[in-house]
């Protein structure tokens, strides 16, 4: 599958999870909270909110947490936050984008930069990768939630483009102004997804291998790391087999 989130199960699957959790759960809040300030406060009303919501779910966070995330986007105080992309290579030429929410840009970009740098990649220019990606809306489900052949039927009557399923994940995907519409046909037909966001979707993946795959794994997890990066998305195609190796 293309995309780093293999990459990021992985790292849970070695135990990273619960050191980790926190840090998840910061930015989480983040993404909340900015939805909040940008739209409204009202998830039914504000499609980016009930995106945000329906991924801190996903990922177990307490209800507390979330009304207190929206709670700050009304308070008047809250920082201002500013949303970035960097575009750059890692190991093996891959194409990488890196999302943030930052409140000082110069000190992100300077964060990124050196993370670039010290796990060999390189970062360029906005624009230097993009075009190797579409921008489109994605709706992940659970592979739980129902079979291969039912949620393609539902994509298809709800007006999604491509479904991609694997024994993991169900992925839905749409052109990207269509992504609210899509993402609550497929509610009422399969009920809440584990999370429905825009989503910069690989052209022609390069497939990585061995010693380039763990370095692009530790770019990746580095870059993860900063508390700003909310996304990391990248052009590379892992096998299963290559998967399996790094995660013992």
């Amino acid at each position: 599958m293309a995309g780093h989130s293999k990459f990021k199960n992985i790292m849970y699957r070695k135990g990273a999870q619960d050191a980790k959790r926190s840090k998840m759960f910061s930015k989480l809040a983040r993404e909340i909270t900015v939805a909040a300030k940008i739209g409204a406060p009202d998830p039914d009303a504000n499609p980016r909110l009930r995106a945000a919501i329906a991924a801190a779910r996903a990922q177990s966070m307490p209800k507390d947490n979330i009304e207190r995330a929206i709670s700050k986007s009304q308070a008047g105080d809250e920082e201002s936050y500013e949303e970035v992309r960097y575009e750059g290579f890692g190991p093996g030429g891959v194409a990488l984008i890196v999302e943030a929410l930052t409140d000082n840009r110069n000190r992100t970009a300077s964060d990124v930069r050196a993370t670039f740098s010290k796990n060999g990649g390189n970062m360029g220019e906005t624009g230097s990768v993009n075009y190797m990606f579409d921008r489109v809306g994605q709706v992940i489900y659970p592979a739980a939630v129902a079979d291969g052949d039912t949620v393609f039927e539902a994509a298809l009557e709800a007006g999604a483009s491509d479904v991609e399923s694997d024994d993991e994940t169900h992925e839905i995907y749409c052109d990207a102004e269509d992504l609210h519409k899509v993402a609550g046909a497929l509610e009422a037909a399969l009920g809440e997804p584990q999370s429905a966001k825009l989503f910069w979707k690989a052209k022609d993946p390069l497939a990585v291998n061995g010693e380039t795959a763990e370095k692009l794994l530790k770019l990746i997890d580095a870059l993860d790391d900063n508390d700003d990066v909310q996304e990391v998305t990248g052009n590379f195609d892992v096998s299963e087999d290559v998967l399996a190796s790094l995660s013992q």
